[in-house]
Formats: structure tokens, sequence, C-alpha cells
């Protein structure tokens, strides 16, 4: 005999989490449900309100409550300096570990044909129309390390080449295989500071 329905669901419901597979969700499930029944209401209420709230920022595709986040619509920062990144957190890990006061454009992922994910799916035709208003002087590109991360940030590199903006990857102080967002923040610093030319 198993859980009632509506723990199950809550079980499934946690997996859905990277990372979280069943035991570990049945351990959250039932640390909400028997020792912190408040905290339950407070994350269920809060996941209800972000996922009503918040959207794609329409310039950078970076999560906001408004149509354009805080970054995008700042004057203190330097629109000359565009760097790309893979995901939102990857924008976070930079804000916190670099003094970079530029601007972004997130692609919500990298390329990867084999799954599906072209030009199309990153929002590449946005980041053109962007590049071919000539304001952009340097692409800082901060895709992960990956085979992915890597061919991404080679054809972004020949995107910028073909609008004679420069191109600049980060160092890699950033281990083969790593991913940004669990990068210590010197490593990061280190690694965003050494940044090279890509082409």
């Amino acid at each position: 005999m198993g859980f009632s329905p509506l723990i199950e669901q809550l079980i499934a419901a946690l997996r859905c989490l990277p990372g979280v597979g069943q035991k570990t969700a049945q351990r959250m499930a039932f640390h909400l449900l028997v020792h912190d029944r408040q905290g339950a209401s407070q994350l269920s209420a809060s996941l209800q309100q972000a996922a009503e709230q918040i959207r794609h920022c329409r310039v950078c595709r970076n999560l906001s409550e408004q149509e354009v986040c805080d970054y995008c619509s700042s004057p203190q920062r330097d629109e000359r300096l565009l760097c790309i990144v893979e995901s939102p957190a990857d924008v976070l890990s930079i804000e916190q570990a670099t003094g970079f006061k530029g601007k972004y454009f997130v692609l919500l992922g990298r390329l990867s044909p084999l799954d599906g994910i072209g030009p199309e799916e990153l929002g590449l035709h946005k980041l053109a129309e962007r590049l071919d208003t000539g304001v952009v002087e340097e692409m800082i590109l901060a895709t992960n390390s990956t085979a992915e991360g890597e061919a991404t940030a080679h054809y972004l590199g020949e995107m910028a080449a073909r609008r004679e903006i420069r191109a600049t990857r980060i160092a890699h102080g950033v281990p083969i295989g790593g991913e940004l967002e669990y990068i210590d923040n010197s490593t990061l610093s280190q690694a965003f500071n050494d940044r090279r030319d890509i082409l």
C-alpha cells in the first residue's frame, strides 16, 4: 500500500526540481507536512505568485517582474558591453562575483542540434537586432565550458565578427564541463577578468 494520492502528488511535484529524486522528494514532502506546515504554505504562495508574475525581459530575456528588467533599464550600465550567458542564474553569478557594469543577453540554453535547440530557440534573431543598432562594441561570451557552450560561443563570435564587433570569451579559470552557477566567486571573477578575443 502506498501513500495517499495527495502525498503522491506532492512528491511527484517536488521531483520536477533538478537533482531531486524519489527519496529526496519524499523527505521534503514529509518535512513540510510534519514539521513545517507554515513553511509549506509560504512556499506554495511564493511559487504561485512567482509563476503568475515573473516573465522574461523583452530586451535581454532575463527573468523579471517588469516588461524590461532592472539591468536593461538602468542608465548606470554601459550599453557598449554586452555579456551573453546561458541562464538567468549565470547573470546572478556574474553580478555577485565581478564588477561588470554592462548589459546582458540571456540565451535560455545553448546550441544543441541533437536536442532540437538551434538559433531560433536561443532568440538569436533578437540578439542580431540588438547588435545591428551599432551600440554594442564588445560582446563578452560567458557560455559554459561544455562542448555545446563552446560551439555556441563560436557561433556567437562569428555573428559579432560579421558586424565588426569585438567578441571576447571569458577565460578558462572555469573548469571544462563546469556550470557558472556552481563556480566559486574568485574563480569566476578571475575568468571574467581574463577574457580573451574569440576570433
